[in-house]
């Protein structure tokens, strides 16, 4: 599986650089063959034990997937914002690709160097990938970009040997780079924007979603540490908790997003979220949308009898949430993709608070939530945190906040690109959703040695090209430009994807059709 996982990831890269072909393709073709070497390393010491952290078990590292993630996606954006002429996003295209080379390849030289004996000519590879990236940045970035780079790297580390440490078990190394590098680089370009507001580069839902990420991250961080000196589950602990986060929330990150947007933030959102009576509509439609969701939680529980404690939910049940998850996004890509931005950015905050309240046990509903959200783990929930329902989340909201959008001036992009914003949908909401339902009921036929089945994986490329006809009817803005053929293989392969890897499908599948859709 893991040979059939590596080959289509080489087959996406080598897809995307057919396109847009540049001196950083060199790059992207040595990180990604020494990250396919590098991977049996860090799949060994899992194995052994001998990694540093501890980590998910269950699944491989997942280098080769998640490090081409991030440098791909740079350099698609930087190819949409060069044709589109914005100068400033095509370079900041360029430093997100450098970023995520250069943090994949740190991953790598650490598994180089704890692995004993010493890997002789995997060390070569790596020193001549690492080589080749270098020189490429010296010639390409300026003297600040390097500098950027660089902090985002340095935070990187630091956020690894933090969280790695306090959270065991809920990342493998690919997962914790995807993760971890995107909340580093959140991390500074707030820093960056907070230093240098004058310029007013972006608008105020991009600081909200930065502001947001870190802030949570900060508050999780700040609560760990200080748990470790007292009780979580006490009503005085508790009560300090919801108390310092209303001092932190409105001593610090509110004076924080002032700073940025220059207006006060909870008039703006209130003027934002109320602004017209489509927003108003949507916003009730959601409402609903998410009291049925808490819904299937309480009668899920319900049913568990008192009897069976060990009772988990089936696929079918955990697809529910899919199935209601399309249902919010896609009349918010269809009618307000700027709504849909923001409400998925309190989403995430909300979900994020309501986890560290469930890790802690916060009184009064930190055990509730425990007995609620036990029935749905599965394999993947190994560590201390529930993060499945997040990554969801996750999966179906990046591919909004990620779309280029001053590089889109009719917001939206010719031809297959148009469907950028719908790859969550696509590839989470479709075709995962409908390759476990199918694979699991009507399924018998297995890819050779996966889990996965063939009828499902048929299935759900079949849904997600009916679910693309539907978008071309739905949404006047998609025009395709007979870009068919293009669609089908990139569906195709997420779709192959799904069924080979062992990292969270929820979060790897629709960065890769994004990056696809967008090449």
């Amino acid at each position: 599986p893991v040979l059939v996982e590596s080959l289509i990831v080489f087959l996406i890269v080598l897809l995307v650089h057919a396109e847009v072909w540049d001196r950083y393709s060199w790059c992207a073709a040595a990180l990604a063959i020494q990250a396919f070497y590098v991977q049996f390393k860090w799949d060994h010491l899992l194995q052994l034990g001998g990694a540093v952290f501890q980590f998910r078990t269950g699944a491989n590292s997942g280098l080769l997937p998640a490090s081409m993630v991030i440098p791909l996606l740079g350099i698609a954006m930087k190819e949409r914002c060069k044709a589109a002429g914005i100068v400033y996003f095509e370079r900041f295209g360029i430093v997100v690709a450098s970023t995520g080379m250069l943090v994949a390849l740190f991953l790598s030289v650490i598994a180089v160097g704890i692995t004993k004996p010493m890997p002789t000519n995997t060390c070569m590879l790596t020193g001549v990938a690492g080589s080749i990236i270098i020189y490429t940045m010296k010639h390409s970035l300026t003297v600040s970009e390097v500098i950027e780079v660089l902090e985002v790297l340095l935070i990187f580390v630091y956020l690894s040997m933090i969280l790695l440490y306090l959270l065991p078990r809920c990342f493998t190394p690919g997962e914790a780079l995807l993760v971890l590098g995107g909340v580093s680089f959140a991390l500074n370009q707030l820093i960056k924007r907070s230093l240098n507001v004058v310029e007013g580069r972006g608008d105020p839902i991009d600081f909200f979603l930065l502001v947001a990420v870190v802030g949570v991250v900060l508050l999780g961080l700040f609560f760990t540490v200080l748990f470790i000196f007292m009780d979580s589950g006490t009503w005085i602990s508790s009560m300090f908790f919801h108390m310092m986060t209303a001092v932190l929330g409105l001593g610090v990150i509110m004076p924080w997003l002032y700073r940025l947007i220059q207006k006060n933030p909870l008039f703006w959102l209130l003027q934002f979220l109320f602004q017209t009576q489509t927003r108003v509509y949507l916003l009730v439609y959601w409402t609903f949308l998410a009291a049925s969701a808490c819904g299937v939680v309480f009668y899920q529980n319900a049913k568990r009898s008192s009897g069976c404690k060990k009772h988990q939910a089936s696929t079918i049940t955990r697809k529910y949430f899919h199935f209601i998850v399309v249902a919010t996004y896609v009349p918010g890509l269809i009618y307000d993709r700027q709504l849909l931005y923001v409400a998925a950015v309190l989403c995430l905050a909300l979900f994020i608070f309501l986890e560290y309240i469930r890790y802690f046990r916060i009184k009064p509903f930190g055990q509730t939530l425990r007995q609620l959200l036990s029935l749905f783990l599965d394999e993947r929930d190994s560590g201390p945190l529930i993060l499945t329902h997040i990554y969801l989340l996750l999966g179906m909201s990046l591919p909004v906040w990620l779309f280029p959008r001053s590089c889109a001036p009719k917001g939206t992009l010719p031809g297959a690109r148009a469907l950028v914003p719908y790859s969550g949908v696509l590839a989470v909401g479709v075709g995962d959703t409908i390759a476990s339902v199918f694979g699991s009921t009507m399924g018998e036929v297995k890819w050779p040695g996966t889990k996965k089945t063939f009828e499902g994986t048929m299935t759900a490329i079949f849904a997600q090209i009916i679910a693309v006809a539907l978008i071309l009817i739905f949404d006047s803005s998609v025009n395709l430009n007979s870009s068919y053929a293009w669609i089908l293989a990139s569906v195709t392969l997420v779709s192959l994807l799904e069924a080979y890897t062992t990292q969270i499908d929820n979060l790897l599948l629709p960065l890769y059709l994004q990056i696809m859709l967008m090449a």
